[in-house]
């Protein structure tokens, strides 16, 4: 009887040190796991890029299309040009995130949209016909052309620009590695010089992530 109480007895002290040694491996995985993902995080917040509006001090740009047509962008300024053919679009941006922007697509926001919470789907933005980069810290720049006057968003574009009325575009753009896409929307605003608008950005949202807000 005893030879079997002294038996039980180890058994369970080696259950119970078995399991001990599995709550300790447990918590040290978890503990990895927590180190590793604050070091992900670490990383993809120092690749983040995040656009806005150029200061009014940034230097002008000069932006050319692929058909010849060219532009002086100055700071925190807009381009919305109309042509017998074509319209021209542009903007003057600059990356205040710690990562290299790199723009993928763009679209015609609605006119009335500061009261919008979900930003619109990915799939809905027209690509880019050219690479466009933003360096961190530093002014770059956004354009586009419509080409085809029957094209639904040229003919949305041909009145507020020909009226000089404010036209939003929600721009589409990631990391250097393709990820952390961000939406922000931009206005551009007629000043009182002909043919003069200025950019200013309205909003931002994650398309990757859960939004700060």
């Amino acid at each position: 009887m005893a030879s079997w109480d002294w038996s039980t007895v180890s058994a369970l002290a080696t259950a119970g040190g078995t399991l001990v040694l599995a709550g300790a491996s447990f918590a040290s995985i978890r503990s990895a796991d927590r180190a590793a993902l604050s070091a992900e995080r670490a990383v993809l917040a120092s690749l983040r890029p995040l656009l806005v509006a150029s200061t009014l001090e940034a230097p002008s740009q000069k932006l050319i299309w692929m058909d010849g047509h060219a532009c002086r962008l100055t700071g925190s300024a807009g381009y919305l040009r109309v042509t017998d053919e074509n319209l021209y679009l542009a903007a003057s941006l600059r990356n205040i995130g710690p990562g290299l922007g790199v723009i993928h697509g763009w679209r015609i926001a609605d006119a009335e949209s500061y009261g919008q919470t979900r930003h619109a789907d990915p799939a809905d933005f027209r690509r880019q016909a050219r690479d466009l980069y933003v360096a961190p810290g530093d002014t770059g720049f956004w354009h586009a052309a419509l080409r085809d006057p029957l094209d639904p968003d040229f003919q949305a574009l041909l009145d507020p620009v020909k009226n000089r009325v404010r036209v939003n575009i929600d721009l589409l753009y990631g990391d250097a590695e393709g990820g952390q896409r961000t939406i922000s929307r931009f206005s551009l605003i007629p000043v009182g010089v002909e043919d003069a608008w200025i950019c200013q950005v309205v909003r931002h949202w994650n398309v990757d992530r859960p939004d700060p807000r």
